[in-house]
């Protein structure tokens, strides 16, 4: 690779090397020897509550004898469904001890939804928060008795938390009242703090390796149900490490980790490459831009990896003056472009570039990034330590030149190993050019002269709410689980907040014409899907435009839609 070749590497931060060299360690090894070398270092505030290094390590392997004691045996799955808190990072590294495999699920998820990771993968440990045990428990008892989990283990947020919060650490009253709910336990499960009670340790010493699977994110594609991406610790740890490179993080860094762990940018940056560093994390469960910038002030945040829409959000706060931010050194994110005003905003009052990213599940999280010190703005950034990207015609696969646009295709380090239990999915994800297999990403996107890369469009369909991937083949899936929905097409409209926002177009029943309306949909669909995915507009219409092959024609909608909000 010559710069001749990738023009990107005439302006390679001369402070990094160009490829990494990456320890053949599994995680739990790393937990071990940042617990060794800082055990008395706080790995986690949660509001006020501190946990050290040394405790996490120690917690972990309690939690883990208690999931051997469930059955749980080598390579398999556990399933992680809640918000950022301490418990997250002790059962994720239980979870390695145990040499099994995390299956991180997003909170948001329905009863209807959450059935399918307990199937597909074959979990046989869901640990969740306690207001979501019930649609575990539902989720659960609607499988047939033979894929039906072995053990659920239920935390309350609170169990972690300080008795009473700080005045500065205060969150909002709805939030602190979630936070300290008790509801009660489904029948069978088992709470936290008796887990811990049982004081069990590991049967015998760990004995995964670096190329065993240990990571299963799930992501959504064109088709059918959300696929499980396998990542090792061979594919994880590449941008563990340079992750930490490129954004200056060290054992003395202090991150804001608000980006929900179970997406792959909150796994990598605030479960495994943080741990691996030995940074320490405060932690935010939810969203809230008040608290937010006081936790920034108060702990003295050195790096936060956000979605642009938060710091919009904090700009857009009456109190955001009095918010100190001037210890923030590195500012990250992706998701959604950074609007050009607020960059400047920031550059301007707060002397930081945002250094936008790009990356997928598959990727485990970046496969490019912005230099901070030479960032674009709305740019996907240039490809990262070992990782060589083209964009080449989607139909021929041939290579096009400098600024033409085209499907986006990479291959690195961190390339995940393939879809589980999609081997036709996996091999038609992947293409091979001059002996190297590159990951087909799907994104239309051009590459300008100085190798920086841009997205233009998406060949999936992909709908792009606040940094929330959503697939409409999946909301589409659930919405024919509505008595009334005889058809539905699933497109993005514009948002003014959100970016895009979603809309289902939906053909009704005959029976059930003018007796449903739009609300009723909308209504059914926030009880059945995560929130991102339920459809915000609902429009009734006759039939949908189909093909000669029958196939609803979601792009002529999709034209039509945004020729409507170009003239709102």
């Amino acid at each position: 690779m010559t710069p001749a070749h990738r023009p990107h590497l005439k302006h390679w931060p001369r402070r990094l090397p160009r490829e990494l060299t990456v320890p053949e360690t599994t995680l739990w090894f790393n937990l071990e020897v940042s617990a060794a070398r800082y055990p008395n270092k706080v790995v986690t505030w949660f509001l006020g509550q501190p946990m050290r290094y040394a405790e996490l390590k120690v917690q972990a392997e309690t939690l883990a004898g208690w999931l051997q004691a469930q059955g749980v045996g080598k390579g398999d799955r556990v399933a992680l469904f809640l918000q950022n808190c301490p418990q997250y990072l002790v059962a994720f590294y239980a979870v390695m001890r145990a040499d099994a495999v995390v299956v991180p699920v997003n909170p948001m998820n329905r009863v209807d939804e959450f059935g399918h990771y307990i199937t597909d993968p074959e979990t046989k440990v869901v640990i969740c928060a306690a207001d979501l045990a019930g649609i575990v428990a539902e989720a659960d008892a609607r499988l047939p008795e033979a894929q039906r989990l072995k053990a659920m283990l239920v935390t309350r947020y609170a169990d972690t938390l300080p008795a009473a919060f700080d005045s500065a650490l205060t969150p909002q009253p709805a939030i602190e009242q979630w936070l300290r709910a008790d509801p009660p336990l489904p029948v069978g499960a088992t709470r936290w703090v008796d887990a811990f009670s049982a004081g069990l340790t590991p049967a015998g010493p760990p004995t995964a390796t670096v190329d065993d699977l240990v990571l299963l994110p799930y992501t959504s594609g064109t088709t059918g149900l959300p696929k499980g991406c396998m990542h090792t610790p061979r594919t994880l740890l590449p941008n563990a490490v340079g992750g930490a490179l490129w954004g200056y993080a060290t054992a003395e860094s202090v991150s804001l980790a608000v980006v929900p762990m179970f997406h792959i940018t909150g796994m990598m940056y605030g479960v495994i490459g943080s741990v691996m560093t030995g940074v320490t994390m405060v932690l935010l469960p939810r969203w809230d831009r008040e608290l937010a910038g006081r936790l920034i002030s108060h702990y003295r945040v050195t790096h936060w990896t956000c979605i642009p829409t938060m710091i919009i959000d904090l700009f857009g706060s009456p109190n955001y003056k009095s918010f100190d931010l001037s210890s923030l050194v590195y500012l990250s994110g992706g998701g959604a472009a950074m609007p050009e005003a607020v960059a400047q905003r920031l550059l301007d009052e707060f002397g930081l570039s945002f250094a936008e990213g790009y990356g997928l599940t598959e990727t485990a999280a970046p496969s490019h990034a912005n230099p901070p010190e030479r960032a674009k703005l709305q740019c996907l950034g240039m490809p990262i330590f070992g990782v060589d990207s083209m964009v080449v015609d989607p139909a021929t696969l041939l290579e096009l030149p400098v600024g033409e646009t085209g499907e986006i295709i990479t291959s690195g380090p961190m390339v995940f190993k393939g879809y589980w239990k999609h081997p036709d999915a996996t091999e038609a994800a992947f293409v091979e050019k001059d002996g190297r297999q590159y990951f087909r990403t799907g994104d239309l996107g051009r590459m300008d002269e100085d190798g920086y890369f841009f997205l233009t469009d998406r060949l999936k369909r992909m709908i792009n709410a606040s940094g929330y991937k959503v697939w409409p083949s999946e909301v589409e899936l659930l919405l024919y689980g509505h008595p009334a929905v005889a058809e539905a097409c699933v497109i993005a409209a514009r948002d003014a907040y959100r970016g895009e926002t979603v809309k289902a177009i939906v053909v009704l029943r005959a029976e059930s014409r003018g007796k449903v309306t739009e609300q009723d949909v909308i209504d059914w669909a926030r009880d059945h899907m995560a929130a991102y995915k339920a459809p915000r507009i609902v429009q009734f219409v006759d039939n949908l435009p189909k093909s000669g092959s029958g196939k609803v024609m979601w792009r002529l909608l999709q034209e039509q839609q945004q020729a409507v909000d170009a003239q709102a």
